[in-house]
C-alpha cells in the first residue's frame, strides 16, 4: 500500500518483522482490534500530526477526534505526541481527547 497523506498514515511491525502500512490511524486501530493481536507486535506507530512524516509511539500518543481535521478514511481522526499539543489542536478544531486504549475502545463498537 502506498501511503498518501503524511499527517494520518500509521503502521505496524510484527516480532517477525513484516511491517504493514496504512492510510489511516482509523484502519490500523480497526485491524488491531479485529484480529487481537497486538501481543504479536514489535512496534505499532502513528503519524504526529503536528510533524509530517515523523512516526511515533501509538501507545504513547494522544488522539483527536475532530471535524475540524478530515483524515483519508472519514474518522476525522489524529495522533499528537503529547498531551499538550493535542489540547492546542482541540482547542483551535473542537473534538475529543483519547488515550490509545480509549481509542481502541471507542473504534471496537
Amino acid at each position: 500500500m502506498t501511503v498518501v497523506d503524511k499527517t494520518h498514515a500509521a503502521s505496524y511491525t510484527t516480532k517477525k518483522g513484516r511491517s504493514y502500512p496504512f492510510d489511516a490511524i482509523e484502519c490500523l486501530v480497526m485491524k488491531i482490534n479485529k484480529d487481537q493481536n497486538e501481543d504479536k507486535m514489535a512496534f505499532i506507530l502513528v503519524a504526529d500530526y503536528d510533524n509530517p512524516g515523523v512516526l511515533i509511539n501509538a501507545s504513547e500518543a494522544t488522539y483527536l477526534i475532530s471535524e475540524g481535521i478530515k483524515s483519508p478514511m472519514g474518522a476525522n481522526l489524529s495522533a499528537f505526541s503529547s498531551i499538550e499539543t493535542a489540547k492546542k489542536a482541540q482547542s483551535m478544531h473542537s473534538g475529543s481527547l483519547y488515550s490509545w486504549k480509549q481509542l481502541k475502545a471507542k473504534l471496537s463498537k
